[in-house]
């Protein structure tokens, strides 16, 4: 395979889409699990015990990591530039966790969500939803 001919492979949009592809599910899994440090549950476990309010905010998060790859592909074609805007939105959505946390000084967030209280887990979703709309249209 000459060099013309593996340059035209790896600008193929397929290929193009596996590795976007591929980048971000790494990505999401990596930040799931620095989410995963920050909580004082365990996503997973407590999702297999059938923890429907850690089921949201996790699926909230999930998705809003997700947009935030969407807008940073809309927006910019090199990989390194897409992680760059990926991990500037996942810290910011970070920040937003730690913020919700402060404004809600009456219970623990986590404490509620461990103990299955789906109307903590339910905004917790839709802030990590909301949010990486307005962090997603932001990048540049």
């Amino acid at each position: 395979m000459g060099a013309m001919a593996m340059a035209s492979f790896w600008e193929h949009d397929m290929v193009k889409t596996a590795a976007n592809f591929s980048v971000a599910v790494l990505c999401i899994v990596v930040f799931l699990a620095v989410f995963e440090l920050v909580t004082k549950y365990k996503n997973w476990e407590e999702i297999r015990k059938g923890n429907v309010a850690v089921a949201m905010a996790t699926g909230g998060k999930i998705f809003g990591i997700a947009n935030i790859f969407r807008y940073a592909l809309a927006r910019h074609e090199s990989l390194p530039s897409m992680i760059g805007w990926g991990l500037y939105g996942f810290l910011l959505l970070l920040a937003a966790y730690f913020i919700y946390e402060f404004l809600t000084p009456k219970f623990n967030i986590d404490d509620e969500i461990a103990n299955d209280n789906r109307a903590v887990g339910l905004i917790s979703m839709v802030i990590s939803v909301g949010l990486s709309f307005v962090i997603g249209e932001g990048i540049q």
